[in-house]
């Protein structure tokens, strides 16, 4: 039982961590929109091809947009140290997120106090070298993103062993809730300490995994977007992705005389500049996306129309074109992936293997479009909109070419294979009528679907990420997947005997909170 319980816990944690990435990498997209239209409108080709977005006033909207985009990235790793413990604890999430931003805060000046009690603080002309930077103002050690990951860590960690701790009554005034910072401030100045010896290991590391990801060329954006997709079905592809962004394993570069790491980060401080935008940067952002995201997953769909009954197509036809929105536009891609997921893992496994080449191919061919989506926005704002050098008219030639496959693979395996894609039984047993009418309604029978969990009395923890309800239940038997589906899931993942993850799409949230108000 306790291995049991402990791989349990595993799953929870890794699938939590990788759910409060995005709070801020869903910050940093919209910024990052804002930053891309100002730098588009901003640049001098643009304004050469459309003379009147130089007029002064609106050249000072435009750099307003760019200055207000650049926030994100500036505040990044604060940004994780508050969204992690807010994330990952069940109970005071408040005090959870002030006590991250104490501890990244103490940290650093903690770090500060030990380079400069043992004089190693570089000169102000000598950060980089040394591995320094500022941030908030204190010079300390340049950790990018990982820094606020681990203090995201800690404090969680210690809020759910210390937020309902009782003291002693003459000081019952700093117990509960109000010790977390206490404890947390404590914890993290000398872990401060700590890290200024034992960093370089860190860095090491994290600069061992981004040499073998640069020295494998065009394989390397083949090896990351094939491992995104690989991972996503387990709800642990945020981690991968947030590496790859955020730290050195996405590679270094010199912006501005500021070190700046990560794949992402490198392309806003680029963009930011003005200046070109790497192609080696790009290569592992949305570019490599765009032929699945815009054109292969949109034929997917296209040929489960076709290879449905006849009488079958107008109702999954609602289905399938929310689907296609969701994925070209927004880039959110798993109502259309969780419906063949699970009927053809081998299918799943070729989507995977494409998705991967769409990176290699893109980063071949030299395109230069970054940001995190992979949907037409991102192609608009920082494809077209920056100019011809960025290439992304051999997006649309790649698409094609995609969409051609996509289709023809699906609709010869589904027909070959007799595969029960949504349309292609008698009754379509995977679409009922019910779940259709909630789709058009844009609800869910929350109460049914609570029923099919277990009820409250099963459910230990209930979250959720972009699409998908997370839960921790006391026991899986009780969990009813055909239920679930009838009530318009897309697919449900059991992790272990504990952990189960129920697909609903972009409307989890709404389905979430009613979940939450029918729990509490």
């Amino acid at each position: 039982m306790n291995k049991k319980s402990k791989k349990s816990h595993f799953w929870e944690f890794f699938q939590g961590l990788g759910k409060t990435f995005m709070l801020p990498v869903a910050l940093l997209a919209f910024m990052g929109l804002l930053l891309g239209i100002g730098s588009a409108f901003t640049s001098p080709s643009t304004i050469e091809v459309i003379p009147f977005l130089g007029n002064p006033v609106l050249q000072i909207i435009f750099s307003f947009m760019s200055t207000i985009g650049g926030f994100a990235f500036t505040y990044l790793p604060v940004m994780f140290a508050i969204a992690i413990p807010l994330g990952l604890v069940r109970f005071e999430k408040g005090v959870a997120a002030f006590s991250g931003f104490v501890g990244y805060v103490v940290m650093q000046l903690s770090i500060n106090f030990y380079l400069t009690q043992t004089h190693q603080l570089a000169p102000a002309d000598k950060l980089r070298e040394a591995g320094q930077g500022m941030v908030m103002g204190i010079q300390t050690l340049e950790m990018g993103v990982l820094g606020g990951i681990i203090v995201g860590i800690i404090v969680y960690l210690l809020h759910n062993k210390f937020y309902d701790i009782q003291l002693p009554d003459a000081f019952a005034f700093f117990g509960g809730a109000r010790f977390v910072p206490i404890i947390s401030a404590i914890t993290l100045s000398i872990v401060g300490i700590l890290i200024p010896i034992i960093w370089p290991i860190f860095a090491l590391a994290i600069a061992g995994i981004g040499t073998i990801i640069q020295k494998s060329g065009a394989f390397g954006p083949f090896l990351f977007g094939a491992g995104e997709r690989l991972l996503l079905p387990f709800g642990l592809h945020h981690i991968l992705v947030a590496m790859i962004r955020f730290t050195q394993a996405g590679g270094t570069q010199v912006v501005d005389g500021q070190t700046v790491s990560g794949a992402l980060n490198i392309f806003y401080a680029q963009l930011k500049s003005g200046g070109q935008i790497s192609p080696s940067v790009t290569a592992f952002l949305s570019q490599g996306k765009m032929p699945s995201f815009m054109f292969g997953l949109p034929a997917v769909a296209l040929a489960i129309y076709h290879t449905a009954r006849p009488e079958n197509r107008k109702k999954i036809k609602g289905l399938l074109i929310s689907g296609v929105i969701a994925s070209a536009v927004t880039g959110i891609t798993e109502p259309i992936e969780f419906l063949f997921l699970f009927i053809s893992p081998v299918l799943y496994g070729i989507h995977v293997v494409l998705t991967g080449l769409g990176f290699m191919v893109m980063s071949l061919l030299g395109v230069t479009i970054g940001n995190t989506d992979g949907g037409v926005l991102d192609f608009i704002i920082f494809g077209v909109l920056q100019g011809a050098y960025t290439k992304w008219y051999l997006v649309l030639l790649v698409g094609v070419i995609w969409f051609a496959i996509y289709y023809s693979v699906f609709r010869f395996a589904i027909t070959k294979f007799n595969l029960k894609t949504p349309g292609r039984e008698k009754i379509a047993e995977d679409i009922g009528e019910g779940e259709i009418a909630y789709k058009k309604k844009g609800k869910y029978d929350v109460e049914r679907i609570l029923g099919a969990i277990g009820g409250k009395e099963n459910i230990e923890s209930l979250d959720n990420c972009v699409t998908r309800l997370r839960l921790v239940v006391d026991d899986m038997s009780k969990v009813n997947q055909p239920v679930l589906k009838e009530c318009g899931a897309l697919g449900v993942v059991v992790l272990d005997e504990h952990n189960v993850q129920v697909i609903i799409g972009t409307q989890v949230a709404s389905v979430k909170t009613q979940l939450d108000k029918l729990v509490l």
